[in-house]
């Protein structure tokens, strides 16, 4: 069995079809979206990631007393 590098593997791959290939356009948006819903979704996401993180980073010392 020969070691290709990694370019190799990723090009045998997109050649492959086993990674999809994004489907670019140059038209416009379909439906536009305001600034009170991309406020919205970008609050959304960063509650969905930094609250757990900030759960756990603020409770630290509890979760070292416990084990």
């Amino acid at each position: 069995m020969s070691l290709r590098p990694a370019s190799g593997l990723l090009r045998s791959a997109l050649r492959s079809h086993l990674v999809p290939v994004a489907n670019w356009s140059a038209k416009p948006a379909k439906h536009n979206i305001g600034g009170g819903e991309q406020a919205i979704a970008m609050t959304v996401l960063f509650a969905a990631i930094l609250g757990p993180s900030g759960w756990v980073l603020a409770h630290l010392e509890d979760y070292k007393k416990k084990a």
